[in-house]
């Protein structure tokens, strides 16, 4: 299921990952992670490959508001070649109406930044995606947001 949360009052900002985590009921540890096309409001913050407990505790220690970027989860352990990093800004499978997939093969899901106004989730199961839309009731299903 694809998701999209933007013009809400439901959040402080838009891209704030520790609570689109917790949102979604899981924990970073449960994943590792790989992140890329990354713009934020001033926090180094470094494209790759990201162990969960470590991008748990980049995203604990900070109020980083993430203006662009996409977060790659994969299973724990699981690794794959990068060789087109996937991206947001500009990125037209978000906005063609169809249903696109994680743009990295083997990722369960994806969650991207969008220009600090909007959070779009990517191939969410069914208990993801309701736990995301029991606490931002705002969020619609991307196809409905799409831009053609």
């Amino acid at each position: 299921m694809n998701l999209i949360l933007e013009r809400s009052d439901q959040v402080r900002f838009f891209t704030n990952m520790r609570e689109v985590i917790a949102a979604l009921g899981i924990s970073c540890s449960d994943y590792d992670w790989y992140v890329s096309d990354i713009e934020t409001n001033g926090f180094q913050f470094a494209e790759g490959w990201y162990y969960g407990g470590e991008l748990e505790s980049q995203i604990a220690s900070d109020d980083i508001q993430f203006i662009w970027a996409v977060f790659s989860a994969f299973p724990k352990g699981m690794r794959v070649d990068v060789r087109d990093e996937p991206f947001v800004d500009g990125n037209p499978r978000y906005w063609d109406g169809s249903e696109p997939g994680p743009q990295l093969e083997g990722a369960i899901f994806e969650i991207a930044c969008w220009d600090s106004s909007a959070t779009i989730l990517v191939g969410l199961d069914t208990e993801m995606a309701g736990s995301y839309r029991s606490t931002f009731s705002d969020a619609v299903d991307l196809k409905f947001a799409a831009r053609k």
